[in-house]
């Protein structure tokens, strides 16, 4: 008899509709972008969007909870997207445009919560990572570029083009998993980045630049990694960029001991 597919949960982005805007503009959008569903997916993995339920919707957050996607997913994966907002780890934002989304920042804590209280593994990528620290207690820098002493570029207009180095930590997951490597290329689109370490966390990768966390992982069980690269922009058997498959892999094993 075979065994169903994992079936892995994302994490929506959420477009909060603009003043005086029209037609689906004027709407509340929940998204997920394609290619981390199709990075996922590249394992015969079925991938579910958990949109967030709010209370001024038709459907209340009573008749569904966040809590009940954990029994029926295997394991979770946090995207990228907005900004981690300042007054989720006790400050306020430095600059307006920095003031991130909070309503996204409570929701996916509630769906982080649920998915480590159920012992499902969870996999953040770029602002889920960031999530993953502050979750835990950890803060941001809100801006890399004026508030960490001599920044690398991480932020490019090459966008998902523009790569730099990364090594791991020393005794890390991450060194253990690329036993023949210290490091490798990534692409991340980022201006914040994890300051102060969450706790319970471990710093499992730098920038080469400039030192800045680039990985982090829950120490003992469930499975929690944040990656503050995006693996789903790394094309298999790029000779310049790291082939993150086997951070996947690991990721679905966690998710396969769960089930078997």
């Amino acid at each position: 008899m075979s065994r169903r597919p994992l079936r892995i949960g994302l994490s929506a982005r959420i477009y909060h509709p603009q003043p005086g805007a029209t037609g689906l503009q004027s709407k509340s959008l929940q998204y997920l972008e394609q290619s981390v569903a199709h990075w996922v997916m590249s394992r015969e993995v079925m991938v579910f969007m958990i949109p967030s339920v709010s209370g001024d919707g038709m459907v209340h957050r009573s008749s569904i909870r966040l809590s009940d996607y954990p029994q029926y997913l295997d394991g979770l994966v946090l995207q990228g997207g907005a900004d981690i907002s300042p007054q989720s780890y006790g400050e306020q934002p430095a600059h307006a445009d920095w003031a991130g989304d909070r309503l996204r920042d409570a929701y996916e804590m509630e769906l982080l919560h649920e998915f480590m209280e159920a012992g499902r593994p969870v996999l953040g990528i770029c602002r889920g990572a960031q999530l993953i620290n502050v979750a835990h207690g950890g803060t941001l820098y809100q801006d890399i570029a004026t508030q960490y002493e001599k920044p690398a570029v991480h932020l490019h207009a090459d966008y998902d083009k523009h790569i730099h180095g990364i090594t791991w930590e020393a005794a890390s997951g991450l060194s253990k998993l690329y036993p023949e490597m210290s490091g490798g290329g990534v692409v991340s689109i980022h201006h914040q980045a994890i300051k102060t370490i969450g706790k319970g966390l471990r710093v499992e990768a730098r920038s080469a630049d400039d030192g800045l966390i680039e990985a982090v992982r829950l120490e003992g069980k469930p499975y929690v990694l944040g990656l503050q690269w995006h693996p789903e922009f790394h094309p298999p058997g790029s000779p310049q960029l790291l082939d993150c498959t086997p951070i996947l892999d690991e990721f679905l094993s966690a998710a396969r001991g769960r089930r078997w």
